[in-house]
């Protein structure tokens, strides 16, 4: 198995990437965009889970297998997510 060497200024940009979207969220979080609100949060937490799960997890590096296997659970988590939000929209409250 080989191993892949990451150079060390790969960590710090992708840390200073995440501490600069991390002020950006905190900033955001103080104005009211309406309901622009969560779809900005989220645009931006998916960028953070992204750098997280490319770099610290070293799926940019890894086989095809690992890259499906993360595909997948994204894909599993999706089927969730759409589940539970039809049940939610179609209770009568």
């Amino acid at each position: 198995m080989s191993v892949h060497v990451v150079p060390l200024r790969i960590y710090f940009a992708v840390f200073i990437s995440l501490m600069i979207l991390t002020a950006v969220t905190v900033a955001v979080a103080r104005y009211d965009l309406g309901a622009l609100n969560t779809i900005v949060a989220l645009s931006i937490a998916v960028t953070k889970a992204a750098l997280v799960i490319l770099y610290f997890m070293h799926v940019r590096y890894s086989p095809s297998l690992t890259k499906l296997v993360v595909a997948g659970s994204f894909l599993w988590l999706f089927i969730m997510l759409s589940i539970t939000m039809s049940d939610y929209i179609s209770r009568g409250w």
